[in-house]
């Protein structure tokens, strides 16, 4: 992996020479010993430990432990996972990998396993130093290739911070032509509603010479199209929706994210999609656009994008007919497969503990974050 300036230490990916040290360190603390054995099973776990070869390079610590660990937790969590579209893939450059967010490590941990099955270099990863709880997680992301995205500081630093993140952005993926993986938004779309956020493009387009769109194409979008069978993480999101409606200043209590890293890390997630779809092609007249407009037009043809290119499965078509109250998708789905997919939503209901429980309210929304993919979808192939 290409070194970058030294002015990025503060966000970088580790280097091959940091790989030895930092694994030892994360290898020794107490909180791996009660991790590894909700991903691979007790046995496994003692057995991987005891015989953990030295990774002396990102991509030994990726061949030897990451997808180790991966295929482990694949097994345990996820029906069938596949990757598509990757003759997509230019290996002659960089590329950016934008895709919607559902799971907070496994959106581009997954991708990036699949990639190296297929003979791919893997990408670097974005994560918010929110989700780094200990010095040991912030090790261990790091190892795998991924940059901090710094979610903190007051407004003015913020634009600095953003600055920061764009110049290293361009420098792995235009200078180094590396692969560089971020979200199309902060956050996960908790409502199953996967659309770009324009300030993320503004961010990427803050380095380099010229206009946004030209800055933007300089980075080879890839979109990317992600579809899990089955959330772990539906009940936790429908429950925060439900408290946001509720309580007007709403905030995450402590610990909240870890949680949800740890639920939808160790949930059944049944079968998963990932789709790179074709470059992203910005048009010509988006330059001639007012400079406040060209992001939002660009984050329209990336939507448009990742909602085409969505392998869909049966929960999501039942959802959207539950939701509209019509059979459109009635020919994708048995009513064995749409009493079953009731069931799972009504039990994920009783999972949540809050004393004024609104269960017509949450049921809705479980309903529609299955939903949205397959009614984004039929709108943008209908747009085609």
């Amino acid at each position: 992996m290409k070194k970058v300036p030294a002015e990025f230490d503060d966000i970088r990916t580790l280097y091959d020479e940091e790989v030895a040290p930092a694994v030892a360190q994360i290898v020794a603390h107490p909180a791996i010993k009660q991790i590894l054995p909700t991903i691979m099973g007790h046995d496994a776990a003692e057995y991987f430990l005891r015989t953990l070869r030295p990774a002396h390079s990102i991509d030994e610590f990726q061949q030897n432990i990451i997808v180790v660990l991966l295929a482990a937790l694949e097994a345990r969590t996820c029906g069938d996972v596949r990757l598509y579209g990757t003759e997509k893939i230019d290996t002659a450059y960089g590329h950016m990998y934008i895709s919607n967010h559902r799971d907070i490590v496994l959106d581009a941990a997954l991708l990036n396993v699949h990639l190296f099955y297929k003979g791919f270099n893997t990408t670097q990863i974005g994560i918010g130093n929110n989700l780094l709880a200990a010095p040991w997680i912030e090790y261990a992301m790091r190892l795998n290739k991924s940059y901090i995205v710094r979610r903190d500081g007051t407004l003015k630093e913020q634009l600095l911070i953003s600055k920061h993140l764009s110049e290293y952005i361009r420098q792995v993926v235009e200078v180094n032509r590396d692969g560089l993986w971020i979200a199309q938004r902060e956050g996960r779309a908790k409502d199953g509603n996967d659309l770009t956020q324009a300030s993320v493009l503004k961010m990427i387009a803050m380095a380099g010479e010229g206009s946004t769109p030209e800055k933007l194409r300089r980075h080879r979008i890839l979109p990317v199209s992600i579809t899990y069978e089955y959330d772990p993480c539906d009940y936790l999101k429908a429950r925060e929706m439900q408290l946001k409606r509720d309580q007007s200043d709403y905030h995450k209590a402590p610990g909240e994210d870890v949680f949800s890293m740890k639920t939808g890390l160790i949930g059944y997630k049944g079968d998963v999609s990932f789709v790179i779809n074709p470059e992203l092609e910005i048009p010509a007249d988006i330059d001639a656009l007012p400079r406040n407009q060209q992001a939002e037009a660009v984050a329209l043809l990336l939507d448009r994008a990742i909602h085409k290119g969505y392998r869909l499965f049966a929960n999501q078509y039942i959802a959207a007919d539950l939701v509209t109250g019509r059979s459109d998708y009635a020919d994708q789905y048995t009513p064995q497969q749409r009493e079953a997919f009731v069931r799972y939503i009504e039990g994920q209901i009783e999972k949540i503990d809050l004393p004024d429980k609104d269960v017509v309210f949450l049921r809705s929304r479980l309903w529609e974050m299955y939903a949205n993919p397959a009614l984004n979808q039929r709108k943008a192939l209908s747009q085609a």
